[in-house]
């Protein structure tokens, strides 16, 4: 009996970490938003690099402003 206590608390404290780490999708400037910023920031600093590479053009020359 005290070995059944002691393994539904471990699961129930590995469900409940579990829960903790997910990140929650949420308004503000919470880590999982400031997450998700950083690597679409990411993804269009490469953009910008490849852009360079093809075109042999800085992004403002490719857009016509300069």
């Amino acid at each position: 009996m005290n070995s059944e206590t002691i393994t539904s608390e471990s699961t129930a404290e590995q469900s409940s970490q579990e829960l903790f780490n997910q990140p929650e999708p949420a308004f503000g400037w919470t880590p999982y938003a400031e997450q998700i910023n950083g690597r679409f920031a990411m993804i269009g600093f490469v953009g910008l690099l490849v852009i360079e590479i093809l075109t042999g053009q800085g992004l403002l020359s490719w857009l016509g402003l300069l």
